[in-house]
């Protein structure tokens, strides 16, 4: 792509824009050093222009090198209410050619932004980027979608999964779809169970206004993890394009739902309590600032799934995120089932062999069984490991590429979006009337609750 494209950041002077967006941008056109960006930040504050470039110019240098600054035709800065219908047209009125609104503010602002561009002649071929959570329910994600399907076409709008750029999570689909050694087994007659897991070091870090409301369940799960499995278990698309990508993964979506319709013995919710994290001394959840104890909200989630398809069924997706973990999990992992019968002689166990994919590092590994050594009918199990392309790469870094370019495959369809908080509604029902206790672990437990993975 060597035109000049137009990126728009709605929220420049926050946190989303400075932590996340602004490096991932440098590192990307210092990859791609044929891109040719106008950037245009928004906000309400008082902003001088000059502010706004030292925050680029500073974040691009710790980032990626002054160098990938060449790849900006402009740096500009536009103070504006962005829920203001007049305010929006007057800041879209001086753009052209291809032009991505990122509205990296939180989510009820953008809605009301969106509410604000009904009345506004947008650009043509505009995309527009929407941050998670997409609604509160599904009901809410629904109401969400029809409005922003007044603005532009659903390939124009980009619901913002930064996992589903992780290169991890693309690598995965290289090796399950191109290697006969796992493609003819992705299946119920392989594999006995998947977990997917993601934690994390990190406590609450002030963002108890957001999180307190959401938690684990929907701030990991329903947000990241269940695209994640739809990944893991889509049916072979016909191509990796928008189109057939995202009807693979949102079949799957539908397909899914708690194990055996049991919140109750099939989820499990817990928060931390006071502790040390890499020498970081953490409070409890409930001392952190701006919570709330009533809410019960839980640090730490675990869900079990089913994909009610031939392909999956009798097959457990096990889900799990927690907080104020020393030693986090970060991975895919495939259970393969062991072979049916094992010729007497052999010594030792005959376990499936486990197909493991780690998210920073990425990396892949395939745990199976051989013998050999002493005793040349022992056996013992081995570790074949293989670094994965583009472990340094950010997510957001690959999420802007595709933003920029127009294509919204590694974006969320608005019915899969709505299908995420279908999928979790009934663990939520479980949770709020009490049947699934609240229980507690320590920040800087070496690993998390461990519950079985039914």
């Amino acid at each position: 792509m060597t035109n000049e494209s137009t990126l728009v950041i709605l929220g420049a002077t926050g946190d989303l824009t400075s932590r996340l967006l602004l490096p991932a941008l440098a590192q990307l056109l210092e990859r791609q050093q044929d891109l040719r960006i106008r950037l245009v930040g928004v906000g309400r504050e008082d902003w001088d222009e000059s502010t706004w470039v030292t925050l680029v110019r500073r974040t691009f240098e710790e980032n990626a090198g002054a160098g990938c600054l060449r790849s900006l035709t402009s740096i500009e800065y536009r103070q504006a209410d962005i829920t203001a219908s007049a305010d929006m047209s007057s800041l879209l009125g001086e753009l052209s050619g291809s032009i991505a609104l990122y509205f990296a503010v939180p989510p009820a602002v953008a809605a009301a932004s969106c509410e604000a561009l009904r009345s506004v002649d947008l650009p043509p071929g505009i995309m527009l980027a929407l941050e998670k959570p997409f609604g509160t329910n599904a009901a809410s994600a629904e109401a969400l979608n029809e409005l922003v399907a007044t603005l532009v076409p659903e390939n124009q709008i980009f619901r913002v999964d930064h996992f589903l750029g992780r290169s991890t999570l693309l690598n995965l689909l290289g090796v399950r779809f191109t290697n006969r050694v796992f493609e003819p087994l992705w299946n119920a007659e392989h594999i006995s169970h998947v977990t997917i897991s993601y934690d994390e070091q990190l406590g609450l870090e002030s963002r108890a206004g957001y999180y307190d409301h959401a938690g684990a369940l929907v701030d990991m799960i329903q947000s990241h993890l269940l695209q994640v499995l739809a990944f893991v278990a889509m049916e072979p698309p016909a191509t990796l394009n928008e189109r057939d990508l995202r009807d693979a993964t949102g079949a799957t979506l539908r397909a899914t739902r708690v194990w055996r319709d049991d919140p109750s013995s099939f989820t499990h919710r817990a928060r931390y309590t006071a502790g040390s994290v890499d020498g970081r001394e953490l409070p409890s959840y409930v001392d952190e600032k701006g919570v709330d104890p009533a809410n019960e909200t839980e640090t730490l989630a675990q869900a079990t799934f089913g994909v009610d398809n031939a392909r999956w069924e009798g097959v457990p997706f096990t889900l799990r995120s927690g907080k104020a973990m020393s030693h986090p999990r970060r991975e895919v992992v495939v259970h393969f089932k062991p072979v049916r019968h094992v010729p007497a002689g052999f010594t030792g166990k005959a376990e499936g062999a486990v197909l493991r994919f780690n998210l920073n590092p990425d990396q892949m590994s395939l745990e199976i069984n051989v013998n050999g050594g002493e005793d040349p009918f022992a056996l013992h199990r081995a570790e074949l490991d293989a670094d994965l392309a583009g472990g340094n790469a950010k997510a957001y870094a690959e999420v802007l590429s595709e933003l920029l370019q127009g294509d919204p495959a590694l974006s969320v369809r608005g019915d899969a979006a709505v299908q995420c908080w279908r999928i979790i509604e009934p663990i939520q029902k479980a949770w709020r009337d009490g049947i699934v206790p609240l229980q507690e672990y320590p920040a800087g437990v070496t690993d998390t609750v461990t519950w079985p993975a039914h």
